[in-house]
């Protein structure tokens, strides 16, 4: 391994197809009382917007968590930042970018790619990227539910 091949942050991507257009899946996404039904369980305030005032709460992590909208692109992208332990940036937090693209030849259908970055590399940087990993993972299967079936799948799934 050379020296530029050495890993200095964790980051990673978790993508999945929902069958509705990107303008339907990314207002699911940044709408506060969408978002609340499949999604922060414990309920989101503030839509994600430049310069909103937002907050998540989550039964399975309870308290609220301050959420810092970085960009807003309707319907194709959101990038957020939010706080973690273990960070490599200087502000404590990681950043969350959500990209929406038609799949190829049909816009009713958009591929959702969210990417988070960056930890340190350590075992605690580590347990917090494979659990945020597990997270969007998680909210990816809810979206898609949620937004092509109306099926809140997280409901009775922490509580």
């Amino acid at each position: 391994m050379s020296p530029s091949d050495d890993l200095d942050t964790l980051s990673f991507t978790v993508s999945g197809r929902i069958a509705r257009p990107c303008v339907e899946v990314y207002e699911a996404i940044a709408d506060p009382e969408q978002l609340s039904r499949y999604f922060t369980t414990g309920g989101a305030r503030g839509r994600l917007e430049p310069g909103a005032e937002v907050s998540w709460d989550f039964h399975d992590y309870p308290g609220r968590f301050p959420v810092t909208v970085v960009e807003a692109d309707p319907p194709r992208r959101l990038v957020i930042e939010w706080e973690g332990s273990a960070t490599t940036g200087d502000t404590g937090t990681t950043r969350t970018t959500f990209e929406l693209e038609p799949v190829e030849g049909d816009e009713s259908r958009t591929l959702v790619t969210i990417t988070e970055q960056s930890w340190t590399v350590t075992p605690e940087g580590a347990r917090n990227a494979f659990g945020n990993c597990e997270g969007w993972t998680g909210m990816l299967a809810a979206l898609k539910v949620w937004v092509e079936h109306g099926i809140n799948l997280r409901e009775g799934f922490y509580r």
